[in-house]
């Protein structure tokens, strides 16, 4: 017979968690944020000053999503506390590339002398903010915060040159 396993989360201060049929929601004070989290055979409660994950079944595949789940949480607690900063960093050696942060979008121009803007979309609450050759991302949802990089990223993929000349492009140099 399989024992209950569960995993204890500290909720803390300046944060409110709720729980309302699998969607968590978190409030603190950057912001809110909302995730459905459903797993067959795993419950989430509120206890004290606690968050529970627990599972009446500890077979592998339970206990793995509960660490997922318990991530994701912490993520967002994280992110409604301290928030999530992403540094990226413009590289050229051939034409000056020129960045434009609007609300819902990069614009980026002249890459590689090209006459057409390339353009990298921002998702959700994330803010982007162009300092000269570096770009701030920031924002509570650590997924939103990630794909906008990643966005930005495959905007600067180089096709059709040789990548060892051409490395031209906006990268990733740290992650807070």
């Amino acid at each position: 017979m399989a024992k209950e396993m569960a995993r204890r989360i500290k909720i803390p201060d300046g944060v409110d968690i709720e729980i309302a049929d699998f969607e968590i929601k978190v409030k603190g004070p950057l912001g809110k944020l909302s995730r459905v989290l459903r797993y067959p055979g795993i419950d989430i409660k509120l206890d004290d000053s606690y968050l529970v994950i627990y599972s009446k079944l500890a077979r592998k595949r339970q206990k793995a999503m509960i660490g997922t789940i318990a991530a994701h949480i912490l993520n967002m607690i994280h992110g409604v506390t301290k928030g999530f900063e992403y540094k990226m960093k413009v590289v050229y050696s051939h034409f000056p590339i020129q960045l434009k942060a609007t609300k819902e979008e990069l614009i980026i121009g002249n890459f590689l002398g090209e006459r057409k803007s390339r353009i990298a979309k921002v998702i959700g609450d994330s803010k982007v903010e162009v300092r000269g050759d570096e770009v701030i991302i920031t924002g509570t949802n650590r997924d939103s915060v990630g794909q906008t990089m990643a966005n930005i990223e495959q905007a600067t993929k180089i096709r059709g040159f040789d990548i060892r000349i051409f490395q031209d492009g906006v990268y990733l140099v740290s992650k807070g």
